[in-house]
């Protein structure tokens, strides 16, 4: 197999087809009969005499699609090859006849079109008959598709590389997997430690975290802060944008007179807990969605969670944020709550999308197994079983880490970045964690901020970290749990 331009021209430049630019030894040793390269015994075939087998560099505009090609390549998948080739170079040429015809290779012809290359490596084939092409074109696109995958090892490598890859500027992307493939093999295969993310942790008497504090917990952060002060805002997001936005905000009920059922006693929230009149909670409502728009990516959608008393509120400050609704959610619980005349037994989720950018769609009608409506069944924190009360302690409007996580799956990549503004005792940092996503937090209430965190040091084994000192959370906490301790 020889390496040549269309005039015998001397060796390839250099920044053209790195992956067939070898050393001179090395295309020497390619001048050989590839049966030269094969232990070939007595008994064995030698292979059809075809013509000398080259590679070369020829002019895109050249060559010729092939007369029937069945083989069919989305816009999407062309997207991917030419990712590829401009990552890791050609690393399998196209295959044509003498006449420049192609036999195998139009997904890559296509994306080096895209990409607007002069010219591509060629491996020319001759001697071959009509049939034998046609034969030739169906076999190179159909015998690999019939291999499998070792699933296992397919989810352990994936895992090791979406740690790998932000280092190189990549993501899971250039592998071709779907994120909805990629999902669905690391959570078969995932580690069973998040198995009891559910599980709560109490709230103590005095906070640990204080007004302002921002805290790391590895590829996640913290911040004690208001969703409604635009500097809070800044401090948590830096230069990072989000993909995806889950808001449970306070639903301006006042919380002493609806739940618990009076077995649990909770402080009220630091705002939206009753006071405010339904101009003012529109407001409210408004201004957090304003200050969640811009820093979150164009193409972004945006859950935030209501229940029907405040339908309207909710929907006059969101259509005024982003317009009209992307879709609206029921999420459906397995029990009813308490109340008069009917029992509430669901709560509604407003999706938005942020700007005039597409978003990502990983449910596509179910083609990879995710058949999602938009009514969510998970059960409540009004479940009949034996620790409901306890996640009621934790936190009074507390959100299945399941639903949190499903909803993230549905619209964000591995690696992505998710926001919550509210984030309570954490639900939508363990679900983040759990998925292999990031989760930037703001919560107001300090005690709320402690308990997300030990939420998270519990199902993980590791430990947050003050980013302005560098102590770890136990360590602030022995510091300002002593007597000489200052609040």
């Amino acid at each position: 197999m020889t390496l040549s331009r269309t005039k015998a021209a001397p060796k390839p430049r250099p920044n053209r087809g790195t992956a067939l630019s070898n050393s001179r030894k090395q295309t020497k040793h390619l001048e050989r009969p590839i049966e030269d390269h094969l232990e070939v015994t007595k008994t064995s075939t030698r292979l059809p005499q075809v013509g000398q087998p080259e590679v070369r560099l020829l002019p895109l505009r050249a060559l010729k699609r092939a007369a029937k090609n069945a083989r069919t390549h989305s816009k999407k998948q062309i997207k991917q090859v030419a990712n590829s080739i401009l990552r890791f170079g050609w690393t399998y040429p196209i295959l044509a006849d003498e006449d420049r015809r192609i036999i195998a290779g139009h997904a890559r012809w296509e994306a080096a079109k895209q990409l607007s290359l002069k010219e591509v490596p060629v491996l020319v084939l001759r001697g071959l008959s009509d049939a034998e092409k046609r034969a030739l074109a169906l076999a190179d696109n159909k015998i690999p598709t019939n291999a499998g995958w070792d699933r296992k090892l397919l989810a352990e490598e994936l895992g090791e590389l979406a740690s790998l890859l932000p280092d190189f500027n990549l993501t899971l992307d250039i592998t071709g997997f779907e994120p909805a493939e990629i999902d669905g093999l690391m959570l078969d295969f995932g580690n069973s430690e998040h198995d009891s993310a559910d599980a709560s942790c109490t709230i103590a008497e005095q906070p640990i975290s204080r007004r302002g504090e921002l805290w790391q917990l590895d590829a996640h952060r913290v911040l004690c802060g208001d969703a409604c002060d635009q500097s809070d805002w800044a401090r948590l997001m830096g230069s990072d944008r989000a993909r995806m936005l889950i808001a449970d905000p306070p639903y301006n009920v006042q919380i002493s007179t609806t739940l618990g059922r009076g077995k649990i006693k909770h402080r009220e929230f630091a705002v939206a807990s009753g006071e405010m009149s339904p101009v003012e909670f529109t407001d409210f409502l408004t201004r957090w969605m304003r200050l969640a728009a811009h820093f979150s990516h164009d193409g972004s959608l945006h859950f935030a969670f209501v229940d029907w008393r405040h339908i309207g509120e909710m929907h006059n400050a969101g259509h005024a944020v982003f317009g009209p609704l992307q879709n609206l959610v029921v999420w459906n619980k397995t029990n009813a709550g308490q109340g008069s005349f009917y029992r509430s037994q669901h709560e509604l989720i407003f999706v938005y999308k942020n700007g005039d950018g597409s978003h990502l769609n990983n449910v596509e009608l179910g083609r990879h197994g995710r058949n999602r409506s938009n009514v969510w069944t998970y059960a409540g924190v009004n479940t009949f079983r034996k620790d409901r009360l306890d996640d009621l302690t934790v936190h009074p409007t507390v959100k299945p880490v399941a639903l949190i996580a499903d909803a993230i799956k549905d619209c964000t990549r591995r690696g992505d970045l998710v926001l919550d503004p509210f984030l309570g005792s954490g639900t939508t940092l363990l679900a983040a964690e759990r998925v292999g996503r990031k989760a930037y937090g703001l919560e107001i209430d300090p005690l709320y901020v402690d308990a997300a965190i030990r939420r998270w040091q519990n199902i993980t084994k590791r430990d947050a970290i003050l980013s302005t000192t560098g102590q770890t959370f136990d360590e602030v906490t022995a510091a300002r749990s002593g007597p000489e301790s200052s609040t």
